[in-house]
């Protein structure tokens, strides 16, 4: 049976969740989408739109569907599972101030949910305006850009564009893989945040992992990426218990850890993918005619570039 997409939206109050919300519950954009919003979630609803809604979960005009978390995400999800034939994907708003993480790992944890759901992307709203007020003084604003693989830069008719070009390079220092679109009252198409293919593998390696090296930023961020890149093949033990000890030891800090891996003795490629403590390895399918090579990428607080890299070095064949 086919999994069914889940995107996660996050970002501080004010950034521009409710339009967003909004425009996805009243806009006719031919996708039908079940949105669950946190109970403390800003968003007013506007309940004309609603058809029915003297249950938990409403159907919108448009063919979209809309519940509320009054508890447990689990049982909201169990629930809209049994009208599966309604709707194609689901949204997840988180609260405000919340790091996604434990939502995220919700899909990784549970058995059930794995089997029938997968997190095709992690989107973040920021509004430009604010954000570097934000960054410098709230951990949750930088776990919330550590964690996207989207981000829309939004309000960007409040700042001037060498302003935006600064905003992005610093979330780029702080977030390698997330693309970034900037956008005004939120007006992006919908597809293009919510049909990112499951926290892409192919494009998120498409980032030069020594694309930070160079930059050596005048914040003290604590969230960075580091980026590493080997031919050849890895011993598949060693690998695995050098994760495992990253993940033991600084799982906390890290957010993000997505890879693709030559492992000998294997002729398809691993694909690697971590969130806090949780890791979770798939097939990648064969090589083809692409070159044996292993690329990895940290998003996480305090991370040591020259000991993650050698000690990568020495899981090699």
């Amino acid at each position: 049976m086919d999994r069914t997409p889940v995107t996660i939206l996050t970002g501080f109050l004010g950034a521009g969740k409710t339009t967003l919300l909004n425009r996805i519950l009243t806009e006719e954009h031919g996708l039908r989408i079940a949105v669950i919003e946190n109970e403390y979630g800003e968003v007013g609803i506007d309940h004309e739109l609603v058809i029915n809604a003297d249950e938990e979960i409403f159907e919108m005009n448009n063919g979209c569907i809309c519940c509320t978390v009054r508890g447990d995400l689990i049982r909201i999800l169990g629930n809209l599972m049994k009208r599966r034939e309604k709707f194609d994907l689901i949204l997840i708003e988180t609260t405000g101030l919340a790091d996604p993480g434990p939502v995220v790992q919700t899909f990784f944890a549970d058995d059930e949910m794995k089997e029938k759901l997968f997190v095709n992307a992690v989107v973040t709203l920021v509004d430009a305006k604010h954000i570097l007020l934000h960054l410098d003084d709230s951990s949750e604003a930088r776990e919330q850009i550590a964690f996207a693989d989207v981000i829309l830069l939004n309000k960007c008719d409040l700042v001037s564009s060498s302003d935006l070009d600064a905003i992005e390079l610093r979330i780029r220092s702080m977030n390698a893989l997330a693309k970034i679109h900037r956008t005004t009252n939120a007006g992006i198409e919908i597809l293009k945040i919510l049909d990112v293919g499951g926290f892409n593998l192919d494009h998120a390696m498409e980032v030069d992992p020594h694309f930070l090296e160079g930059h050596h930023h005048h914040h003290n961020d604590d969230v960075s990426s580091v980026g590493i890149e080997a031919d050849g093949d890895c011993d598949g033990k060693k690998l695995n218990d050098w994760l495992s000890k990253v993940i033991r030891e600084q799982g906390a800090d890290i957010f993000r850890m997505k890879g693709v891996f030559a492992i000998s003795g294997q002729a398809d490629r691993i694909i690697f993918q971590g969130v806090h403590m949780i890791m979770d390895a798939a097939n990648g399918g064969p090589w083809g005619g692409r070159p044996r090579r292993n690329r990895l990428v940290f998003i996480g607080r305090n991370l040591d570039r020259e000991e993650l890299n050698s000690a990568f070095r020495s899981c090699l064949s």
